[in-house]
């Protein structure tokens, strides 16, 4: 194998597929950055196995072949050589030549054959939809999934498509993120993807109007972008019926700016015990909500100004998931409605009615 490229390219090229790549691995060839030449690019992938990233860098080949070189040590070198024409070749011994400028380093590699091709996806119709689009879906639904090996299920977000609606949810047991787009797609489908291969493609992902092509089978998902394919496995087992789990009647309802509720709750939190709960309290009354919170080291009180339909009611949350909701909304002024202190409390917009967000609260001891 014999190659020449540009440094930024292969650069570009390395960060791209090392996000499939765990570093320690069972199998070594898993620790490495598979390498094949093309017509006029090469090919270089990673994998874990249940997540395999593959992209084209274009490159000048002189002579065919195909390796898989370790991924760490690989990178740092290609990363620290000066911005010009980076030319790699196979020597004896299994080794490589890394040349660039006044610079040379020869590397072990190591046999391709042991590197695991990416699964065969199928001919299904492909699902459309622009990158910064589902950058936003992802975005919005992904901090909302759970982190518990216990419920696997709960580790991915709901990939459902049905009316021409894409509704992507995500739910950990103490909140819930529904986030809805319309597409173009005649496939009523629904399907759980890993939360880590979402938080990878996001990455991958411009704030761009170029389309973003997607395709499943039974057991893998496909992500097409530019010159880059993300494979992932599914996750088996059924999601969460969340439709049933979502209050539709409530006591109170009440708008409020997203911005001066986030900034109170965040001051407020401050103060808040130290440790995972983060409690502060809201008692909702008069066209104002006061958010309070006190530990050791003394008390908070912040106050916001709303406008309530509905009883007045008193209510404890982790400050932490409210601000997690309100971080990933786009809206100037949002909806809260809630039935009691121990009953979820729903998030909504005002106007663009694309998203359901639901919040267990704490349970308060009097």
């Amino acid at each position: 194998m014999h190659f020449r490229c540009q440094k930024k390219d292969l650069v570009e090229g390395i960060s791209t597929v090392q996000k499939a790549i765990l570093g320690k691995s069972p199998m070594a060839v898993l620790e490495g950055i598979y390498i094949e030449t093309g017509a006029n690019e090469i090919i270089m992938r990673g994998s874990d196995i249940d997540l395999s990233i593959e992209t084209l860098v274009s490159s000048s080949i002189l002579e065919d072949g195909r390796i898989v070189i370790d991924s760490k040590l690989f990178g740092d070198i290609i990363r620290k050589l000066p911005d010009a024409t980076v030319e790699i070749a196979t020597m004896e011994n299994n080794t490589i030549l890394i040349s660039c400028e006044n610079s040379e380093f020869n590397l072990l590699y190591l046999n391709a054959e042991e590197f695991p091709m990416l699964p065969e996806i199928g001919n299904r119709e492909k699902i459309s939809i622009r990158e910064d689009v589902f950058r936003n879906l992802i975005k919005a639904t992904s901090f909302a999934v759970a982190q518990d090996e216990s419920r696997p299920i709960l580790m991915g977000v709901l990939f459902e498509v049905k009316n021409k609606v894409l509704n992507m949810v995500a739910l950990d047991g103490f909140r819930l993120a529904l986030r809805s787009e319309y597409l173009e797609s005649n496939e009523d489908l629904s399907v759980v993807i890993p939360g880590k291969t979402l938080n990878e493609v996001s990455k991958i992902l411009g704030d761009k109007n170029e389309l973003l092509y997607i395709s499943f089978n039974e057991n893998h998902i496909l992500f097409e972008v530019q010159n880059t394919k993300v494979v992932s496995r599914l996750l088996s087992g059924s999601f969460i019926k969340y439709e049933s789990i979502i209050p539709t009647d409530y006591k109170l309802q009440f708008k409020v700016k997203r911005a001066h509720l986030a900034q109170s709750i965040e001051r407020a939190s401050l103060m808040a015990k130290e440790g995972s709960s983060k409690l502060i309290k809201l008692q909702i009354e008069n066209d104002r909500a006061v958010i309070t919170s006190n530990s050791q080291f003394g008390k908070v009180k912040e106050e916001v100004s709303v406008h309530m339909e509905g009883d007045a009611i008193e209510i404890a949350f982790n400050a932490n998931y409210l601000l997690d909701t309100l971080k990933v909304m786009e809206e100037e002024e949002i909806l809260l409605e809630m039935t009691s202190s121990v009953s979820p409390a729903i998030i909504k917009n005002t106007v663009v009615d694309n998203c359901i967000y639901m919040v267990l609260p704490v349970r308060l001891t009097r």
